[in-house]
């Protein structure tokens, strides 16, 4: 993955439409358009190699909506009064967003449990049993 490319992608060939915004600001919110729609195209991303690629379809499957040029990402952000604040949020929203789905997890090594934990479990699992076998209500025969 090649960061400087793929900030450069995400800057220069996300689609940008602003509308204006519900909660706080007063009557701000009626008449400036500060909520920031921010749209990327997957095919327009850069800088990324293929795996890397079907990877962010696959993880971001739930997120992507079908746009004319293929899948594309949508992030609304809203969140201040400030338009400028609210694009460069987004931005980095996205950026977070594509970097984190494109990394690969690390491979986990299965493992078992030690002779001395296996042990140990039943210890306990046979204390508690015997707590509980204490604790039982059992009536006198008269």
């Amino acid at each position: 993955m090649n960061n400087g490319e793929l900030y450069q992608s995400i800057r220069g060939q996300g689609e940008v439409s602003f509308s204006r915004s519900g909660g706080p600001g007063g009557q701000n919110v009626n008449k400036v358009n500060t909520k920031v729609c921010l749209r990327l195209s997957l095919a327009a991303l850069r800088g990324l190699s293929e795996g890397e690629l079907a990877r962010l379809r696959e993880v971001l499957a739930s997120r992507l909506s079908q746009g004319e040029a293929g899948p594309e990402l949508v992030i609304a952000v809203s969140e201040e009064r400030s338009q400028r604040t609210n694009l460069e949020r987004a931005y980095d929203r996205m950026e977070a967003l594509v970097t984190a789905a494109a990394r690969l997890p690390k491979h986990r090594r299965p493992t078992k449990p030690s002779k001395a934990a296996r042990e140990q479990r039943l210890r306990t699992k046979r204390l508690r049993g015997q707590k509980k076998e204490v604790r039982r209500f059992t009536p006198a025969e008269d």
